[in-house]
């Protein structure tokens, strides 16, 4: 069975202080969803802060974040979807460049188009009749082993990440309720916009 994960890179947490963060994994990947510690959820943000310039600090304010997001054109996240097959432990995950924002560009694969999925290494889709096998390009001479699915499979999965990304917004929520209480609304609002998590 192929399962998928909303990942989000987190080497841009690497030293960060501002707030607790949870030890980094091996990969560094977190895989986001409703089931975060609260160390965790604080690496996540972490990273978002940072990979978006956001300034860390008692006096910003919920105008002044509007303005950044406003120059900025937005929240962008290093990460992507992560497909693993249960069955004989291979796992994909999109490339470098291709980041959290694009993850609905999945749906295009439903429709047998092939969306570009970031680099270094690769993610390539490669269609066969109803199968779609998803393979990292990581050495051209050697194919990686490949995470196979189907055209049908694809909306499941997308509804299972956008599950995921529902319960790491809930868990944000009660996080930033804590931590910086007067940015809650428009950090909220901007992550699931930007991140496109309740649009249908």
């Amino acid at each position: 069975m192929v399962v998928v994960d909303v990942v989000l890179e987190t080497s841009d947490a690497v030293g960060f202080t501002a707030w607790p963060i949870a030890r980094p994994s091996a990969d560094r990947l977190l895989a986001l969803s409703g089931r975060l510690s609260s160390p965790e959820v604080g690496t996540a943000m972490a990273v978002v802060f940072t990979y978006n310039d956001i300034p860390v600090g008692d006096d910003l304010t919920a105008p002044q974040l509007e303005d950044h997001l406003a120059e900025t054109g937005g929240l962008i996240a290093p990460g992507g979807l992560r497909f693993r097959d249960t069955a004989t432990n291979v796992h994909v995950t999109t490339g470098c460049c291709f980041g959290l924002e694009n993850w609905r560009d999945w749906q295009d694969i439903a429709h047998g188009y092939a969306p570009w999925l970031g680099h270094d290494p690769a993610l390539l889709a490669e269609q066969h009749d109803h199968a779609i096998r998803l393979r990292q390009d990581r050495h051209r001479d050697h194919p990686s082993a490949a995470v196979e699915i189907t055209r049908t499979d694809v909306p499941a999965l997308l509804t299972s990440a956008q599950r995921q990304l529902s319960g790491f917004l809930d868990l944000v929520h009660a996080w930033t309720a804590r931590t910086a209480p007067g940015l809650a609304g428009t950090l909220i609002t901007a992550l699931d916009r930007n991140l496109k998590i309740s649009k249908q």
